[in-house]
């Protein structure tokens, strides 16, 4: 038999305990019991859920891809190209 080649696209981004983290994350929302880091507010939002659960991952160190930087430096520049423009 010959080996399967996996393809870039087909390879798994997330491990299985990251899914896990994720959904327990969920189902703590769901129950209105997850809770936010310092402040400890209700979390309400479907998207920040899945935040903790992929924070909780990465710190158990299972295999989760690097955080995503704030904002696009694409978008900065043209916001800055604008103000120079205006000035």
């Amino acid at each position: 038999m010959a080996a399967k080649k996996t393809s870039k696209k087909s390879k798994k981004k997330y491990g299985t305990a990251a899914r896990k983290k994720v959904a327990k994350a969920m189902r703590k929302k769901k129950r209105g019991t997850l809770r936010s880091g310092r402040s400890k507010k209700k979390v309400t939002s479907r998207k920040q859920a899945v935040a903790i659960g992929l924070s909780e991952a990465r710190r158990s160190g299972s295999k989760v891809p690097a955080r995503r930087k704030a904002g696009s430096t694409k978008k900065r520049s043209s916001a800055s190209k604008a103000r120079r423009r205006s000035a």
